[in-house]
């Protein structure tokens, strides 16, 4: 009987414990689902009514070009500016900053990655190889011009325009006193 009195004790305590249990696990549960509830509520309604607004002013952000880090004058020098070709008297055929560059075959641009097809010019080691720069010659183009420095041998802040000929060149371009921006120093 004492048995039988202490299996009912323990028996009666157990359920108790397990229906505290069971209230603990609900009150978790309904803690957990009102807060998980709250967030993806909060994720799914916005009341904003400029939502739409800053997402486009974001994309705007996004895209927006910056004219002037990239064409914005970082120098601004005096020189001469001549012409050459590939075959003058004194050429090689090759590029001094770009050996493996043809020219030869008569092109005279370089695609450039950033700023697309560009003019290549000479200068002296005062100009970085890579460098662009943005120069106005009236008689060679109503647009300003962009070239890159990818060739040596002239002095000072002078600048050789690569052209398709000897003739053209001398015709075309002769020597004449330019005042020109750095865009962009070397690579």
């Amino acid at each position: 009987m004492i048995f039988y009195k202490c299996y009912n004790l323990y028996d009666d305590i157990m359920k108790k414990v397990f229906k505290i249990i069971k209230i603990f696990i609900l009150i978790f549960v309904i803690c957990i689902s009102f807060t998980s509830s709250f967030i993806y509520e909060s994720k799914i309604y916005n009341n904003n009514p400029n939502k739409k607004v800053d997402e486009v002013a974001m994309a705007l952000k996004i895209n927006e070009f910056d004219y002037e880090s990239l064409y914005g004058a970082k120098d601004t020098l005096v020189g001469d500016l001549t012409g050459y070709a590939y075959n003058c008297p004194l050429c090689s055929g090759k590029l001094a900053c770009l050996g493996n560059y043809n020219i030869t075959n008569g092109t005279t641009t370089f695609n450039d990655e950033t700023y697309g097809n560009v003019m290549i010019v000479a200068s002296s080691t005062n100009l970085a190889c890579g460098t662009i720069v943005r120069f106005s010659v009236d008689k060679l183009s109503s647009e300003p011009i962009l070239a890159i420095v990818l060739d040596r041998g002239v002095r000072g802040n002078n600048l050789d325009l690569l052209s398709i000929s000897e003739e053209y060149a001398i015709n075309n371009i002769g020597r004449v006193e330019i005042t020109y921006d750095v865009l962009r120093k070397g690579w």
